[in-house]
């Protein structure tokens, strides 16, 4: 084999070797990209799913607290109404109705 054709194989070598890194380098890039976009969309998925119940819990809290203040009022109408029946009870007992 004479010197040029040792440097011809070597440059086709060198040329594989290199077309074969970059192809491997790649198909690397590719694969890692498509796996970073199926998590970023797993992600995507569970935020969703935990802002829906997030909404979902926030509604049934304002229903239920919305049901509690409703109750208080209630509770509270009762003690106004017990406070007046004790007031008119003392008045009545003690004679200052009476002038």
């Amino acid at each position: 084999m004479t010197e040029p054709q040792v440097w011809t194989l070597i440059g086709v070598f060198a040329a594989g070797m290199f077309g074969t890194i970059t192809l491997i380098s790649t198909m690397f890039l590719r694969m890692m990209q498509n796996g970073f976009d199926g998590v970023r969309k797993e992600f995507e998925g569970v935020r969703t799913e935990f802002g829906n119940e997030f909404a979902s819990a926030r509604t049934e809290f304002r229903s239920e607290f919305a049901s509690v203040r409703t109750e208080i009022h209630a509770v509270h109408g009762r003690i106004d109404h017990l406070d007046r029946d004790v007031n008119a009870i003392y008045r009545h007992l003690f004679g200052i109705d009476r002038g």
